[in-house]
């Protein structure tokens, strides 16, 4: 009969409309692993070195400003030479090993040596605490003496940028431990990386101690 539908035609009808034999449009959004991020893939390493050289720059820009008011105080008739305790020398000492053994437990890694090097990166990390240690009993030294921050100029430059440095330090001693405990598997940067970005900071932070002692030196 005219403006009926046969069987055969409604069931060809259902099958196309269900998605069956004509082609059901393709998903959106584009689909493919191509078109995913992949969160945990390493980033480009440029960043991490870029951002600890904006941070030793404004470190070092910090201690010069310190360093250039000193340098002014020191001509005035109020000031009275600290003396520098001997301690001191030992914890240069115990920094400067630091660095030696920072560098070897780099150059186990470079090897494949894992256990090298958190075993040497741990004996750095020793080091620079019993550096902040030795800075606290030298402050003791001299508070045993009656030298206290605010006794004189020399005195309080002498506790400000002992303590400055220490605070300093304190962060490098942070990131050392950071570095032996992440789980770089799923970092966005390789533990090689992260070794290199702390060593610069760690050495960085020994000659700038080594700057400021050559100043407390001066000023006695």
């Amino acid at each position: 009969m005219p403006g009926t539908t046969s069987t055969p035609e409604l069931e060809s009808v259902l099958e196309k409309k269900d998605g069956g034999g004509g082609g059901s449009l393709p998903p959106t959004g584009g689909g493919g692993d191509d078109d995913k991020k992949r969160p945990n893939s390493p980033s480009s390493p440029n960043r991490y070195y870029v951002g600890m050289a904006i941070g030793i720059v404004s470190v070092l820009m910090f201690f010069m400003a310190l360093a250039s008011a000193f340098l002014v105080r020191k001509r005035g008739a109020d000031w009275a030479p600290v003396h520098i305790p001997a301690l001191l020398w030992f914890n240069t000492a115990v920094l400067l090993a630091s660095s030696g053994t920072l560098e070897v437990a780099r150059k186990r890694l470079a090897n494949s040596d894992t256990f090298g090097f958190k075993r040497f990166w741990l004996v750095t990390t020793v080091l620079g605490v019993v550096f902040l240690a030795g800075q606290v009993v030298a402050w003791r030294t001299l508070v045993n003496e009656g030298i206290y921050l605010a006794s004189n100029p020399a005195s309080s430059f002498f506790y400000i940028f002992t303590g400055a440095h220490g605070l300093h330090l304190l962060g490098g001693v942070a990131a050392l431990i950071y570095v032996a405990k992440r789980n770089f598997d799923t970092a966005q940067l390789t533990r090689t990386v992260a070794a290199e970005v702390t060593s610069y900071y760690w050495h960085f932070m020994d000659a700038l101690w080594l700057f400021l002692l050559a100043l407390l030196y001066l000023g006695k």
